[in-house]
C-alpha cells in the first residue's frame, strides 16, 4: 500500500494536483515558525543572561534607601552585597558660554559591583572590547558612546555632574543589569558610589532607584528571599520589588510576552487564511479524484485501502510542506531580527528545535484536520460512479469531521498563542470579521443582478453572470482578500494617518521641555531667567512625592486591586502638588475645587476610576515619613495630550505648607534658544531637563522598527489571502473550462471571454479593496477615538489604495488560477464531458 501511495503521489504531483496544497502549507508554517524562532531565541537569550540582567542572584529594587536592617540580615546569611543608585540628571561639558548639556542616566556603584556578570568596556582607537571586574576610580566616570557624541567630548575630557567635575576614562560597551535599550533612552554615566554625595544631585523629590544586590549560595539566597518577603508583608512596605534569577527582569519578560502575543497574532491570521486555502484545495482534490477512486474500487480496492492510500499521500505532502515552511520561517526570523535593529541583541543563542517541531506539527494538524473530510468522502465513492456520474451527499460522519477539523484548528491557535483567551479571541474575531465581510460581499454580488439587464457589452454580461452563478466561491474570494489587505492597510496607510492626527492634536506651541528638581530657593531666579529668555508666563508648580497608603481608613497594597495598572500605581509614589487656582486645561467634572476649610484633595478622574475612588473618600498619603489625610472634594478631567504639567492628585495649600517639595515647569522652547537650557544647567547643576521632543523621536524610531517587522509578517497574511483567491478560482476551473467551451461553441470569441475574466477579477479585487479599506478605517477610528483620544479624519487615499491593491492582487491570483481556461480547444472540452 505504501508503494501504491508513492506512485499516486508522484502522479498527482506531475498533474499539478498537490502543488497548491504544498504552497499553502509552506506559507502557514513559515508565518508561524518565523515568529516561533524569533521568540525562542529571545527567550533563550533572556535565560542565558539572567544573571547579567540582574548583576546578582537577588536584587532589592526600591525608591527609598534600603533598610540597613535588611543589609545586616543579608550579611548574616553569608551573602555578598553591592549597591547601585540610579536617577536621571544633566551631564554638562565645556565651560562658560561654550557649555552644553545632555540628559543622562546617572548610576553610582559600590565596590564589588557587579556580583554576577562582567562589565565590558570599549578601549583603544580600534574599539576593542575588554571585560573588567572593577568600577570607576575616584574622580572618574565611565560613559556610553552616546554621551561623547551628544556633548562633543572624548575620553580624557571633563564632565560635570551637579557640583562635581569628573574625568571620562572609559566607554561602556556592555553593562550588567542595564536592561533592554528601549527601556533606557538616556545614555549612561557611571561613577563610584562614594563620589555621589559630592555632586549634590539627590534632593528632596528626586526620582531615585536604590538597588541592593546580593549573591551567594542558592540556599542562602532563597532563605534570605523568604525572610524579605515576610518582612515586607509584615510591615506593608511599599515601593520595593524583589528580582531573582527565576523572575529575571519582570518588565523585560512582560515586554517579551506582549511582543510574542502581538507577533503571534499576525502569524495566526496568516495561518487562518492559509487554513481556508488548504480546506478549499483539499476539497478540489477530492472532486477531481472521484472517478479515479471509483475505478480503484472496481479493481478490488477496499474502503480502508482507499483511505490509507490518500491519507499517506496527504501525510507526505504535509511533511514536505512543513519542512519547507520551517526552512522559510527560519530565514524570515533573521529579517525580523534585522528590522528590529537595536531593540534586540545580535548575540543571541542559536535557535532550538522546539519552533521547528511546533511548525511541523502545525502543518500536519492543518492538513490532516482539513483533509480528513474529503478523504472520508473518497472512501465512500460507489463502484457505479464509473457509469453513473452522480455524487452522493456527504454522510453525517463526513460532515462531523469538518467540526473535528475546526476543533483541531482552534486547538492549534490555543497552542501557538500560549494563551487560551488570546487564541479564542483571535478565532472569534477572525470568524466575526469573516461573517461581516461575507455578508457584505454576498449583498454586493446580489446587487449586480440589477445591472445585468442594463449592460449591453457581452464581456461585462459574461463577467456578472459568472460572479452570480458561483456566489459562494466569489464571496470566499472577496472575504479572504479583504482580510489580508485590511491587516496590511491598517499597518501602513492607517498607521501614517494615526500618527499625523496625533501630531495635529498637539498644539505647535505645546511644551517641549520639562525642568524638574527645582529647589524652593531657586524658584524665583529660574522663573526670572525664563521670562528674560522670552518664555511667556512660565508656570512653576510645586511637586511633592507621596505614597497612597490608606483609603477610608483601610490600608491598601498591590493585592488590594486586580487590575495591573492599579497594582503598579499603589506600589509607587505619586507626584502630588498643591495650588490655589485650578490649573489650565483642567476641568472639574464632579464636586468643587479646593479651599482651606479642611484637608481636601482633587483627583484626576482616570485615576479615580482605576483605584475606585469617589467623592468624600478619605485618602492617606505617606510623604517623606509624614502622614497626611485629605477628603476627595473634586474630580478633574485632564488633557494629557497637551504636554503640560499635570498631576494625579492636588492637595490644598494649607495642608501642604510644611511638606518638603521641589518645583517643576514645562514650556515651549524654539530650537534657536537652546542656549537657555545650557545656561540653566550650567548655573544650576541639580536641574534635570527633559527634552520631550527628543524622547518622542526615540519612541517613534522604536515604533517604526516594530511596525516594519510586523509589516514584514503581514506579507505572509497577504500571501495567504491571494492563495485563498487562487484556491477559489482554481476550484471552479473545470466548470469554467466547460462554460468557456460552450460559450465559444455558441459564438463567443476568446477575446470576449478573456476580457470577461479580467472584468471579474477587477470587480472581486475592487470590492475586496473597498471592504479592506473600510475595515481599516473603522479600526483606525476606534483606535483614535477610544485609545488615543484625538480627532480622526478619514482619508480618501485609503480607499484609493485599497481599490488599486485589491485589483492588483485579484489580477495576480486570477491569472495564476485561470490562465489555462481558454487555452483548451472548445471541441476537446465538450468531448471530455
Amino acid at each position: 500500500m505504501l508503494l501504491q501511495s508513492l506512485r499516486m503521489t508522484r502522479r498527482d504531483w506531475r498533474a499539478g494536483e498537490l502543488r497548491f496544497l504544498l504552497v499553502a502549507l509552506v506559507v502557514a508554517v513559515a508565518s508561524l515558525s518565523s515568529v516561533g524562532f524569533f521568540v525562542d531565541r529571545m527567550r533563550a537569550g533572556l535565560n542565558r543572561d539572567a544573571n547579567q540582567l540582574l548583576g546578582a542572584d537577588l536584587v532589592i529594587n526600591a525608591d527609598q534607601p534600603v533598610d540597613p536592617a535588611w543589609r545586616a540580615q543579608a550579611q548574616r546569611h553569608g551573602l555578598q552585597l553591592a549597591e547601585t543608585v540610579a536617577f536621571p540628571s544633566m551631564a554638562i561639558a565645556g565651560e562658560g558660554e561654550q557649555a552644553v548639556s545632555q540628559l543622562a542616566s546617572i548610576k553610582a556603584v559600590s565596590l564589588g559591583y557587579p556580583l554576577r556578570g562582567k562589565l565590558t568596556l570599549a578601549t583603544g582607537k580600534d574599539g576593542a572590547e575588554v571585560e573588567v571586574r572593577d568600577i570607576p576610580a575616584p574622580g572618574t566616570v565611565w560613559v556610553d558612546q552616546n554621551i561623547l557624541s551628544a556633548l562633543g567630548v572624548n575620553v580624557g575630557d571633563a564632565l560635570q555632574l551637579g557640583d562635581a567635575v569628573f574625568r571620562i576614562v572609559n566607554v561602556i560597551s556592555l553593562e550588567p543589569d542595564h536592561g533592554a535599550s528601549f527601556m533606557n533612552f538616556a545614555p549612561r554615566v557611571m561613577l563610584r558610589l562614594s563620589d555621589l554625595q559630592a555632586t549634590n544631585l539627590i534632593q528632596n523629590g528626586s526620582r531615585v532607584t536604590y538597588r541592593l544586590l546580593a549573591a551567594g549560595d542558592p540556599a542562602q539566597v532563597a532563605s534570605f528571599r523568604r525572610w524579605l518577603q515576610k518582612e515586607i508583608a509584615r510591615a506593608n512596605v511599599k515601593g520595593v520589588r524583589l528580582e531573582s534569577l527565576e523572575s529575571g527582569r519582570p518588565e523585560m519578560r512582560a515586554t517579551l510576552d506582549r511582543a510574542e502575543q502581538f507577533l503571534s497574532l499576525v502569524g495566526l491570521l496568516s495561518a487562518m487564511l492559509a487554513a481556508v486555502a488548504v480546506a478549499m484545495a483539499a476539497r478540489r482534490f477530492m472532486l477531481r479524484h472521484l472517478d479515479a477512486c471509483a475505478m480503484l474500487r472496481c479493481l478490488g480496492m477496499t474502503q480502508n485501502q482507499v483511505t490509507l492510500m490518500y491519507l499517506s499521500e496527504f501525510c507526505m505532502v504535509g511533511l514536505a510542506g512543513g519542512l519547507l515552511g520551517i526552512a522559510l520561517g527560519f530565514g524570515a526570523h533573521f529579517v525580523l531580527l534585522e528590522w528590529l535593529g537595536s531593540l534586540v541583541s545580535r548575540q543571541l543563542p542559536p535557535a532550538t528545535f522546539t519552533p521547528a517541531v511546533q511548525g511541523l506539527a502545525a502543518g500536519m494538524l492543518l492538513l490532516i484536520g482539513f483533509a480528513i473530510p474529503p478523504i472520508l468522502q473518497l472512501r465512500n465513492v460507489p463502484h457505479n460512479r464509473v457509469i453513473r456520474r452522480e455524487q452522493d451527499a456527504p454522510q453525517p460522519v463526513t460532515l462531523a469531521t469538518y467540526v473535528l477539523g475546526l476543533g483541531a484548528f482552534v486547538g492549534l491557535l490555543l497552542w501557538q498563542s500560549g494563551a487560551p483567551q488570546l487564541g479564542l479571541l483571535t478565532a472569534g474575531g477572525f470568524l466575526g470579521g469573516f461573517a461581516v465581510f461575507a455578508l457584505i460581499g454576498w449583498l454586493g454580488v446580489k446587487s449586480l443582478r440589477a445591472l445585468r439587464s442594463r449592460i449591453a457589452h457581452p464581456s461585462w454580461r459574461f463577467a456578472v453572470t459568472a460572479l452570480q452563478r458561483r456566489t459562494g466561491a466569489t464571496v470566499v474570494q472577496i472575504v479572504a482578500l479583504s482580510l489580508g489587505l485590511m491587516a496590511l492597510l491598517l499597518l501602513t496607510v492607517i498607521r501614517g494617518d494615526l500618527l499625523a492626527a496625533w501630531r495635529q492634536s498637539t498644539p505647535p506651541d505645546a511644551p517641549n521641555r520639562f525642568v524638574i528638581n527645582i529647589q524652593p530657593e531657586q524658584r524665583d531666579e529660574i522663573a526670572h531667567r525664563l521670562a528674560q529668555a522670552g518664555i511667556a508666563d512660565p508656570l512653576l508648580y510645586p511637586m511633592i512625592r507621596g505614597r497612597l497608603i490608606q483609603v477610608n481608613g483601610t490600608p491598601i497594597t498591590g493585592q488590594t486591586y486586580v487590575e495591573e495598572r492599579a497594582k503598579r500605581l499603589v506600589d509607587r509614589e505619586f507626584n502630588l502638588s498643591t495650588m490655589r487656582a485650578l490649573p489650565p486645561q483642567n476641568e472639574i467634572v464632579a464636586g468643587r475645587w479646593l479651599d482651606d476649610s479642611g484637608a481636601q484633595a482633587s483627583v484626576e478622574e482616570g485615576l479615580a476610576k482605576t483605584l475606585n475612588l469617589k467623592l468624600r473618600d478619605r485618602l492617606r498619603f505617606d510623604i517623606a515619613g509624614q502622614q497626611v489625610e485629605a477628603t476627595v472634594t473634586s474630580l478633574r478631567k485632564l488633557e494629557w495630550g497637551s504636554m503640560r504639567v499635570n498631576f494625579f492628585v492636588i492637595l490644598n495649600p494649607k495642608l501642604m505648607e510644611n511638606m518638603p517639595q521641589t518645583w517643576i515647569t514645562a514650556f515651549h522652547l524654539p530650537q534657536s534658544k537652546s542656549a537657555v537650557i545650557h545656561s540653566l544647567t550650567r548655573d544650576f547643576p541639580n536641574l534635570t531637563v527633559i527634552d520631550v521632543g527628543s524622547v518622542i523621536r526615540q519612541l517613534q524610531a522604536v515604533l517604526d522598527q516594530v511596525i516594519a517587522a510586523v509589516e514584514f509578517l503581514f506579507l505572509f497574511t497577504l500571501a495567504s489571502g491571494v492563495l485563498v483567491l487562487y484556491a477559489a478560482l482554481a476550484g471552479s476551473q473545470d466548470e469554467r473550462i466547460r462554460e468557456a467551451a460552450l460559450l465559444r461553441a455558441l459564438g463567443a470569441t476568446r477575446g470576449q471571454l478573456s476580457q470577461a475574466q479580467w472584468i471579474e477579477f477587477a470587480l472581486v479585487g475592487s470590492l475586496a479593496g473597498l471592504l479592506a479599506a473600510t475595515g481599516a478605517a473603522v479600526v483606525g477610528w476606534v483606535l483614535a477615538q477610544y485609545v488615543f483620544n484625538f480627532e480622526w479624519r478619514f482619508s480618501p487615499v485609503v480607499w484609493l489604495i485599497g481599490l488599486a491593491v485589491g485589483a492588483i492582487c485579484a489580477f495576480i491570483g486570477g491569472w495564476a488560477g485561470l490562465r489555462n481556461v481558454l487555452r483548451q480547444p472548445p471541441l476537446q472540452s465538450l468531448r471530455g464531458n
